[in-house]
């Protein structure tokens, strides 16, 4: 038998057949064409069927550009579970956008990247509906984005989430943290819950070891379920800590910003302490909320495991002069965000102490 012979019993392949579908593909994006397209603001190039997108910044007199990228983690997994996908595009801008605005930045623009084992229009139109929502919370725009269908990589109905974001601050603006001393107040500012880090320990103890269903209702949680709190989106800081910036000085006033996210606080606080700089958190000093509670007893981990995993309430946290402590919470509350004197910065190693209450 020839090599021609064998060849031809051999069936045709195209890309349907490999699992990629790009009619599937250019459909679910252009359902969502007219959401994206009311993220726009004037810095927007209008550039259809480009391959990039095209942004103007304006505004700024001597402007430093600043990149951040991250992702939404195993959080995805219990999305996939709980089926529930309109909000971890909000969990994804927070990621990238939260880290800018330590910097003291404006995000600029968004962009993001979905990855599917096959591509699904309608979740695909929904998670990016997050992503919009995220945006307009941020009020940066998303300027462009890829989709990809990777059969083989990914099971048909599981996905992953990028995002890359870009910001400017004016050069004499940036937060650095290099004006802190021993003696400055430590600001916490209130996280909406989990956030989107530490869901490989969650669902070690909730899906793996099934301490507790993610449909029951725990009394602390006032009505909701479990897997409802778990899915509360990352809570976006940018407007807030624009204001408050516009209203102090930064790197006299707001002297260091720090993102609370994976590693907690004794992991994420001394990124912005200059040599010499150590801080001393009060424990007890902020209203920890209950699902942190309900996840330590269910998995019975240890309290510093928790500080080194969770944000346990805290998602960001502003360093300043204690004369302006007072009057900096009480301008974030009136941005709608709860905050707290939660420590100070004490002579010595870039580390974090936690100082508990005494036992009565």
């Amino acid at each position: 038998m020839s090599r021609f012979e064998v060849s031809r019993r051999i069936r045709r392949y195209d890309y349907v057949s490999a699992g990629v579908d790009q009619e599937r593909k250019d459909r679910a994006i252009e359902e969502s064409a007219a959401l994206i397209a009311t993220t726009y603001g004037a810095g927007v190039i209008p550039n259809p069927g480009g391959f990039a997108g095209l942004y103007a910044p304006g505004r700024y007199v001597d402007p430093v550009l600043v990149a951040t990228t991250d992702g939404v983690g195993t959080k995805l997994k219990l999305a996939n579970l709980l089926g529930k996908h309109d909000t971890v595009g909000i969990d994804l801008v927070a990621m990238s956008v939260n880290d800018l605005i330590v910097e003291g930045a404006d995000p600029l623009f968004f962009l993001d990247y979905i990855a599917m084992g096959r591509i699904d229009p309608q979740k695909v139109k929904v998670i990016i509906s997050g992503i919009v929502e995220g945006c307009r919370i941020a009020a940066c725009a998303l300027l462009g984005g890829e989709t990809a269908e990777m059969p083989g990589m990914y099971a048909a109905d599981e996905y992953d989430l990028v995002g890359f974001a870009l910001g400017a601050v004016e050069r004499d603006r940036i937060v650095r943290g290099t004006k802190i001393v021993p003696g400055d107040a430590i600001i916490g500012i209130a996280s909406s819950g989990v956030h989107s880090n530490g869901y490989s320990l969650v669902r070690k103890i909730f899906v793996e070891a099934k301490a507790m269903p993610l449909d029951a209702r725990p009394p602390q949680l006032e009505g909701r379920t479990l897997g409802e709190v778990l899915m509360e989106p990352t809570t976006i800081y940018a407007g807030a800590i624009r204001s408050l910036i516009g209203r102090f000085r930064p790197e006299d006033e707001v002297k260091g910003i720090a993102h609370v996210t994976g590693a907690g606080i004794p992991g994420n606080l001394p990124r912005v302490l200059p040599e010499g700089v150590g801080a001393r958190i009060r424990v007890g000093s902020w209203p920890v909320p209950p699902v942190f509670e309900i996840i330590q007893s269910a998995g019975r981990v240890e309290e510093a495991e928790m500080f080194r995993v969770f944000n346990m309430g805290i998602g960001m946290i502003l360093i300043a002069p204690h004369a302006l402590a007072a009057e900096m919470v009480e301008h974030l509350g009136r941005e709608g965000l709860r905050a707290h004197v939660i420590g100070t910065t004490i002579e010595g190693p870039r580390e974090v102490e936690f100082l508990r209450p005494p036992s009565t």
